[in-house]
């Protein structure tokens, strides 16, 4: 059985969990998050902790119980404090600008990139070199960020692109003649 599984949830005061036989909802003071019980985990209340247990004859229980507890410890902490990734731009030339929904860069291509951002998620930029994204959904402020790392990866040679802000590049040493 998996270990995490077995610390339980806290909810917070001020979050409502709602736990059907399909789905569980957290709804919380920035928000309301939806997930899918998978079919080999049931989720307990018990006071103001949940529980994720795994079903007896249920197909990878153990495993599948963990999971489910951090995705609904990631629910319930987007739903309280929210989720954000830092991105740079490394480069001569490189700048971000946030206007409303919408991120426009200048890489060095011959055109400016423009990703709209989905619903829930907000984006800043603080300075030109800086890329702030905001949500209360984990995964999609991580696919967000994935997305717009990937118009640029950073180069292994002079580190140029857009990286995230904790990400250590490893810059390659050049051919020698």
């Amino acid at each position: 059985m998996s270990r995490i599984a077995k610390y339980p949830v806290a909810v917070p005061s001020g979050v409502d969990v709602t736990i059907s036989a399909l789905d569980i909802s957290v709804k919380g003071p920035l928000g309301t998050l939806k997930q899918t019980v998978l079919p080999s985990v049931r989720i307990d209340k018990e006071g103001d902790q949940l529980f994720c247990r795994a079903v007896v004859g249920g197909p990878n229980g153990g495993a599948m119980s963990g999971t489910m507890r951090a995705l609904v410890n990631n629910m319930v902490t987007g739903v309280t404090k929210g989720f954000e990734k830092k991105l740079t731009l490394v480069g001569v030339g490189y700048r971000a600008q946030a206007q409303g929904s919408k991120l426009n860069l200048t890489l060095g291509f011959s055109h400016p990139v423009a990703h709209d951002m989905p619903n829930g998620i907000k984006v800043e930029t603080p300075t030109q070199t800086e890329i702030l994204i905001k949500g209360i959904d984990r995964q999609v402020v991580g696919q967000v960020a994935a997305e717009i790392r990937a118009y640029r990866p950073p180069e292994p040679y002079k580190g140029k692109g857009v990286r995230y802000s904790d990400e250590v590049v490893v810059i390659k040493e050049t051919k020698k003649k």
